[in-house]
């Protein structure tokens, strides 16, 4: 089972007219851009390469979203001779250090930043002043949402209280188990530690994320909960659903552990959560976080190869693990008489 361009397409159509319908009511100029390719080689790409999880909870995802999406916004507002960029995140959505930090690093001269950091605006008004102006879809729903090619993200509202909460399964859109009883083998290949092949076929990044996320989450994976901090410390609950990073992380790890001297992979997971930090804390663009992606690429540089998987429902397990320039054995009992050779000499 695949996803096709062409229904990427027509998702991505949808989600422009919505979007054009928006800014239709509240009166302002429209401007679509269409980023997925970059996202998925360029943000995505490294978050795979650098194992992007957070305290070994969930895969980071708007953390890459958001450098992109003040990256294309600053190149708009160039084009259009904007002086100042605005947005509407709040003190308890992340997002506000991840692009007022982005836009900081990219060296915007004028004015940017949300309205509502000082000056928040409840979950009630908005509701009803979204209804006042005829979006009535959004006024009516119950939790925050973020949606891009990596991740299906949910927050807030009904699941505010990391104490209880549930997410209704009609929110879930890849991760819905298909067949209980069915199987499938799969395989992912490898170069420099970057997803380049699904069973032996080239894709894009791109579509290899779309593909990966119907496919790996018709057997109900890739779901994620995880408190995640403020800017003050205080965690929020969030809700990822995440199919192809369920299996791009590990299928990379295994390689890698194939591949790299064991000294090299424990200092690489250190340096993984330095740049986990500095992409979260909106230093995409710092220094630290790109020294960290050097690191991360040049550990890389000999990570070939590709990993079976046989999914069945809520599992995914190897079926094996093939790399280029392999450390492993194949063969235990003859290591330890060459080993013991050697040793007598």
């Amino acid at each position: 089972m695949h996803v096709s361009s062409e229904q990427g397409s027509r998702w991505a159509s949808a989600a422009e007219r919505h979007e054009a319908r928006i800014a239709e009511k509240i009166g302002v100029r429209f401007h679509h851009v269409d980023a997925r390719a970059d996202f998925a080689e360029f943000y995505v790409g490294p978050a795979i390469a650098a194992h992007g999880v957070y305290l070994d909870t969930h895969p980071v995802s708007s953390t890459l979203s958001r450098p992109l999406i003040a990256k294309t916004v600053l190149e708009v507002a160039d084009s259009i001779g904007a002086t100042a960029v605005l947005h509407t995140a709040n003190r308890s959505q992340n997002s506000l250090r991840r692009i007022n930090g982005a836009l900081g690093l990219l060296g915007f001269r004028g004015i940017y930043g949300s309205p509502y950091d000082l000056d928040p605006v409840d979950r009630d008004r908005k509701m009803h002043e979204l209804g006042a102006v005829g979006l009535d879809e959004m006024a009516t729903r119950s939790v925050s949402s973020d949606s891009n090619l990596w991740c299906r993200e949910f927050e807030s509202g009904l699941l505010d209280d990391p104490e209880a909460h549930a997410v209704p399964e009609e929110f879930y859109r890849w991760s819905r188990l298909r067949d209980a009883a069915a199987s499938e083998r799969i395989e992912i290949t490898f170069v420099a530690g970057r997803p380049v092949a699904v069973d032996g076929e080239k894709l894009e990044p791109e579509v290899l994320i779309e593909m990966l996320n119907t496919r790996v989450g018709a057997f109900g994976l890739g779901r994620y909960s995880g408190l995640e901090h403020l800017a003050d410390g205080s965690k929020v609950l969030e809700i990822r659903e995440m199919p192809a990073a369920r299996l791009l992380l590990a299928s990379r790890r295994h390689l890698e552990t194939a591949v790299l001297e064991a000294e090299t992979l424990r200092e690489k997971i250190g340096v993984e959560q330095v740049w986990v930090r500095e992409a979260l804390e909106g230093r995409w663009f710092g220094e630290l976080r790109l020294a960290c992606q050097a690191f991360v690429d040049s550990c890389l540089a000999k990570v070939n190869g590709t990993v079976g998987w046989r999914l069945s429902a809520g599992r995914a397990e190897t079926t094996s693990i093939v790399a280029d320039h392999p450390r492993y054995l194949r063969d235990r009992e003859a290591w330890e008489r060459r080993s013991i050779a050697a040793e007598l000499r």
